[in-house]
């Protein structure tokens, strides 16, 4: 797993255009590669200390072949994760493989240097964000996704992600006595005290009731980690020239190399 380059200019710039239009996606692996560093070293080594760790990387299941079999996932149990899963993606005409052009927007760079078992790992990372959208309770809208990445840097501690994060507090649902600001933290606060979950077989427990799949991996429930309720918003009161003017001004407070 090779080390990045800690590129602050070229963060700004993907930020700018994500704020701008939430909907790049491609915005997010981006600024997560630009930030990385040695963070992507620490998560493989993490794997290496897991117990299942290098089985996991001898067999390297393709999970992204069973999420895309919808068909075997009709069939699971009423309240399994796999049928939530399923529910999840049509309700948001999602696929399995919808992230997969998005994160190989930066080209061979994009795995550059990886060994091919680096590169099955980080895949399948990439894989499971909306299997972890099923887990958390976040949804598909704007709200829904600062909350699952603010999960997911409490899982992976990646600074893209926190700059991302940062930039949700900034720019999310303007609430007194900073409600939105203490739900990412909630959000991220549950993400820490979780199980791993970049080591989870997720393919052996599709058929399992998802409220005891949480309860395994030590994941909060929704009204447990938000009691208010979980957040549903976006920001569509926010012009794309407003949402320039507010990443520069964010950008202005982040180092310039």
């Amino acid at each position: 797993v090779p080390a990045r380059k800690i590129e602050w200019t070229r963060a700004r710039k993907a930020l700018g255009i994500l704020v701008a239009d939430p909907e790049r996606t491609d915005q997010v692996f981006e600024i997560v590669r630009a930030l990385s560093g040695r963070t992507d070293i620490r998560s493989f080594k993490r794997l290496l200390r897991h117990d299942d760790g290098f089985a996991l990387l001898a067999d390297r299941p393709d999970l992204l072949a069973v999420l895309s079999d919808r068909a075997a996932f009709a069939k699971l149990p009423e309240g399994s994760l796999g049928r939530a899963y399923l529910a999840f993606m049509q309700e948001a005409d999602l696929t399995a493989d919808g992230l997969v052009d998005a994160s190989m927007q930066g080209g061979l760079e994009a795995r550059e240097g990886f060994s091919i078992e680096a590169t099955w790992f980080f895949d399948r990372l990439r894989d499971m964000h909306d299997l972890w959208h099923v887990l958390t309770g976040y949804g598909r809208d704007e709200a829904g996704e600062a909350a699952n990445l603010a999960f997911t840097l409490g899982q992976l501690g990646n600074p893209g992600i926190g700059l991302i994060v940062l930039a949700a507090a900034v720019l999310g649902p303007r609430t007194d006595r900073f409600e939105w600001q203490r739900y990412l933290f909630s959000a991220w606060r549950r993400g820490r005290r979780a199980a791993w979950l970049p080591a989870v077989r997720y393919e052996n427990i599709l058929a399992e009731p998802l409220a005891e799949v949480r309860a395994r991996l030590g994941i909060a429930p929704p009204e447990v980690a938000h009691p208010a309720g979980v957040i549903v918003a976006n920001r569509d009161d926010l012009t794309p020239e407003e949402g320039m003017r507010l990443s520069r001004a964010l950008g202005q407070a982040l180092p310039s190399r």
